[in-house]
């Protein structure tokens, strides 16, 4: 049966991939996954997450760049329909950062969003 979800685009920048790389190489697990995910909560109202796992369950997506695989759970996905992780590093630190089109405002760290 395929769902809304199936339709929504979610994407990794080539830096996302390269570093998220480099962490599942640190970690010395071949088969993680970087797992982002969005809960309630946040100053804005709703928060990212960002975890390593190795199952892909019933309800999530895949998505692959360069050998590297995102996993989003299709509630999730609803929120982050057309969004990108990028890897960014800058005076004030190295983090990953989505870039969200759903979001109609964020706070000042980039973690949580409003719809």
């Amino acid at each position: 049966m395929t769902t809304a979800a199936d339709t929504l685009e979610f994407s990794l920048s080539a830096r996302a991939a390269k570093r998220i790389a480099y962490l599942i190489q640190q970690e010395g697990q071949a088969d993680l996954m970087l797992r982002v995910s969005v809960s309630g909560g946040g100053c804005s109202g709703f928060q990212y997450g960002f975890s390593f796992d190795d199952t892909v369950n019933p309800d999530d997506r895949t998505f692959q760049r360069e050998g590297v695989t995102a996993v989003v759970d299709e509630t999730s996905l609803e929120l982050l329909a057309g969004a990108q992780v990028d890897f960014v590093e800058d005076l004030g630190g190295a983090a990953f950062k989505i870039t969200n089109p759903n979001a109609t405002s964020s706070c000042g760290c980039g973690s949580s969003f409003a719809i």
